[in-house]
């Protein structure tokens, strides 16, 4: 970072635009495999927060990939710095008052923790999409697991690219025992019971 670079301090600070908002800003990061239902769940949960008129964006995955990260692939280094960047946006859109859902899936622990680290303790929920392998490939639409059980891809998660699953997830859904709508539920439960949100 060079040197004559300044933060600087704005006039309306986040508590002013949380006032207006009528809510807090936080993140909701969700993490699983993929083809373990993390964007199907996040885009009905985020559903439910708009139509109790809350403030919220969806940060979805391969939206990010097609824009602001674009240039990244799919190494390790990539991976990371995908996390880094989309954490940094997380973080903006928090202390502008709205609730953020990243659906990621966010494969190394270091990584979650590196984005808790950007985006702050206190703003930041865990959300495990939790579901076996031979589930997400049975699921899998677009036929990326097969490509990759074949070695047609590289460095594909749960295949040839390991997935760490979370030890303490703030919120633990098991797709294969469990609903989305209920997943949906359990995650507004969360919100309520640490009093994220007026609910």
């Amino acid at each position: 970072m060079t040197s004559n670079i300044i933060w600087q301090k704005h006039i309306i600070k986040r508590e002013d635009r949380e006032k207006l908002n009528g809510h807090g800003g936080f993140v909701l990061w969700f993490t699983g495999l993929s083809g373990s239902g993390k964007s199907t769940i996040a885009g009905l949960l985020e559903a439910e927060l708009h139509k109790k008129k809350f403030h919220t964006y969806l940060m979805d995955g391969d939206n990010i990939r097609h824009r602001l990260n674009t240039d990244l692939g799919f190494s390790d280094f990539d991976r990371n710095e995908n996390i880094r960047r989309t954490a940094e946006v997380a973080r903006l859109f928090a202390d502008a008052g709205l609730i953020t859902i990243v659906p990621f899936i966010s494969p190394f622990r270091d990584g979650r923790q590196y984005a808790k680290e950007i985006i702050g303790e206190d703003d930041f929920v865990e959300v495990f999409i939790d579901a076996p392998l031979y589930d997400c490939a049975a699921r899998d639409a677009k036929g990326w697991y097969r490509k990759a059980f074949n070695g047609e891809i590289d460095n594909y998660t749960g295949v040839d690219s390991p997935y760490e699953k979370p030890l303490s997830a703030d919120v633990h859904i098991k797709t294969p025992n469990m609903c989305f709508e209920d997943a949906v539920r359990k995650i507004i439960d969360y919100i309520k019971k640490n009093e994220l949100l007026n609910l």
